[in-house]
């Protein structure tokens, strides 16, 4: 199911149809090096933009964490970026940020996908070493 919809989300963007925070990841492959293309949300949080993980084992986690930059797409507008993991530590606060500002679906996603315990502030918090951050810079 997610995959069908990551296909038109996708589909939507490259048509130049932007809705909602969702943008474009595309990053090569850290195997084959191809391009790779994840519709992504980009959230806008204190001190930046940020892009979080809602699913475990994402391959789009592991591709950036090998890439220098990536081309975040909104619409018919790109950009090349870099995206920084944010440390442990410091994603506690991001994410209780995220759980206070975002849909209450955004939480429940975590724990549905098995990233946390309960869909409140500080159990999403708790579960920070499980669910990467990246914060979004200009490459």
């Amino acid at each position: 199911m997610v995959n069908r919809i990551n296909k038109i989300i996708t589909g939507l963007q490259r048509i130049g149809i932007a809705f909602g925070p969702m943008e474009l990841l595309t990053v090569p492959g850290r195997r084959t090096g191809r391009p790779r293309t994840f519709p992504i949300a980009v959230i806008p949080l204190t001190g930046g933009r940020y892009i979080m993980q809602a699913f475990p084992n994402a391959a789009w986690v592991a591709n950036v964490r090998a890439a220098d930059t990536v081309t975040l797409t909104r619409g018919r507008r790109s950009r090349t970026v870099r995206l920084v993991e944010v440390p442990v530590e410091e994603r506690r606060p991001l994410l209780r940020e995220v759980v206070a500002s975002q849909p209450a679906s955004a939480a429940q996603r975590l724990v549905t996908n098995g990233l946390a315990a309960a869909p409140t502030p500080d159990a999403v918090a708790a579960a920070a070493d499980r669910i990467a951050v990246f914060r979004v810079q200009p490459s």
